[in-house]
């Protein structure tokens, strides 16, 4: 689970600066922002099995129930673009922290599937919109030379924050609140919601938003309170970027010469999906507690796949420019393969369950430093300049849809170890590990140190 990286058209050219408060503080509530995406996704997997007996679900209420905050996620990275230029990157992200709010509270006070459907609807739009104003508020608040780690910065703490909704998961289960549990669950993550909607109203606003609006001299005051030395080349710069940018915002997409680029976004993004990664993120405990754990033993061992998720997240960041793109994809793909074949093993018969949380760690490490660390890179690099932002909107979207009817769809066919057919959703999710292997082998360009300008050689 990533966020798209705003395209940003010509990046400035590099100026003398130094670390400052404004910029740390920018950063840390930027970071905020990423780990309140990462909790609100995960931590309904602690409540699954209580809110399907409360609410009477069936299989398909329970998925829709869960998919409904991918329903959100999507329309929000649709829609959250278009209000971030006319109001500006951090006014937006303060409506969204409103969101995360109210869906805390309303999950934590619903009385009913609906009321719970609509503000898991509204945390999804947050997510949504903070997939793409968070990311590109830290991509224009960083000096150039700083760009990159603070926009890694970002994505490294919506991982951080699965675990974080884990751990909390464990520690709160293991309270006794009994039919409270799920709403303590759910309510906690009113806290960082809380905290992250007050210090958007301490950070400065992006200077590559106010060049665009025509408030030059606030960006310059920007530039120096973050640490830029030499102002007003940087402002010229904007200025020259931003003027590219509109000459080239009506360019369309789905053209014969973007034809290629737009199917690689669309595959990596639905392939990205179609392994069932979020199937095992939004449902870990109960596929667990399906395989015969304990509830105690099965909030432990998400937990430590979160953390074998985090860590290899950092691992496959560190490696993509010196391994190359291609290669992490297709050898991440082969061990989600194996993996979620063993795992169709298991669950179709009785014996070696022990294996699972092994087995499903190394699906996580595979699926983390390969697809996770490939695809909002990949995406970012194969578009030409003119429609790059509207291509990962398109990738960004397409990762969110098919994320919800995976969510969705999941529950109406999982099965307990044993049961007939218990494997065949992982068997699915391993058929179309192997139908990537071979898209990607025999489609997908290297990307790996070709310049943007170059790009079109290699698509």
């Amino acid at each position: 689970m990533s966020p798209a990286n705003p395209s940003l058209g010509r990046l400035e050219p590099s100026a003398p600066v130094r670390i400052t408060a404004p910029l740390i503080g920018a950063t840390l509530v930027g970071a905020l922002g990423g780990l309140l995406f990462g909790f609100d996704t995960a931590v309904i997997s602690g409540c699954q099995d209580q809110l399907k007996a409360l609410f009477q679900l069936t299989e398909g209420e329970q998925g829709f129930m869960t998919a409904a905050t991918l329903a959100g996620a999507a329309v929000g990275s649709l829609a959250a673009a278009k209000p971030g230029d006319l109001y500006g990157r951090r006014d937006c992200l303060k409506i969204a922290a409103a969101f995360y709010l109210l869906c805390a509270i309303g999950c934590a006070l619903a009385n009913g599937l609906w009321m719970m459907i609509i503000a898991r609807i509204l945390g999804g739009l947050a997510v949504g919109a903070t997939s793409v104003l968070a990311p590109m508020y830290l991509a224009e608040i960083a000096p150039a030379s700083w760009r990159g780690r603070l926009v890694a910065c970002f994505q490294v703490n919506i991982v951080l924050g699965v675990l974080i909704a884990y751990l909390s998961n464990l520690a709160i289960g293991r309270m006794d609140l009994g039919d409270v549990e799920w709403r303590w669950k759910l309510g906690v993550q009113a806290l960082p919601a809380l905290a992250f909607f007050v210090t958007l109203f301490l950070i400065p606003r992006s200077p590559r938003w106010l060049v665009m609006t025509g408030r030059d001299d606030e960006a310059a005051t920007v530039l120096r309170r973050i640490g830029v030395a030499d102002v007003a080349p940087q402002v010229a710069a904007i200025r020259e970027s931003v003027h590219g940018e509109k000459s080239a915002g009506s360019a369309p997409l789905f053209t014969k010469t973007h034809s290629k680029a737009v199917f690689l976004a669309i595959a990596i993004a639905m392939f990205n999906q179609l392994g069932g990664i979020n199937a095992l993120w939004y449902y870990a405990d109960p596929i667990f507690t399906m395989a015969g754990f304990s509830k105690d033993s099965s909030a432990m061992q998400t937990v430590m796949l979160a953390v074998v998720n985090l860590l290899s997240t950092l691992v496959g960041m560190a490696i993509i420019d010196k391994v190359g793109r291609k290669p992490l994809l297709m050898w991440g793909t082969v061990g989600c393969g194996v993996s979620l074949a063993l795992v169709a093993w298991i669950f179709n018969g009785t014996e070696h369950r022990e294996l699972l949380v092994w087995l499903f760690g190394g699906f996580v490490v595979c699926h983390a430093f390969g697809q996770g660390a490939v695809i909002w890179v990949f995406i970012s690099e194969i578009f030409p300049t003119a429609v790059r932002g509207k291509g990962q909107t398109l990738g960004s979207f397409t990762h969110w849809f098919m994320a919800m009817l995976v969510s969705w769809t999941f529950p109406l066919l999982a099965k307990k170890v044993g049961e007939p057919g218990a494997g065949l959703p992982f068997a699915f999710f391993a058929a179309m590990m192997l139908l990537q292997i071979f898209v990607v082998g025999r489609m997908f360009p290297e990307t790996k140190q070709v310049a943007l300008e170059d790009m079109d050689k290699k698509i």
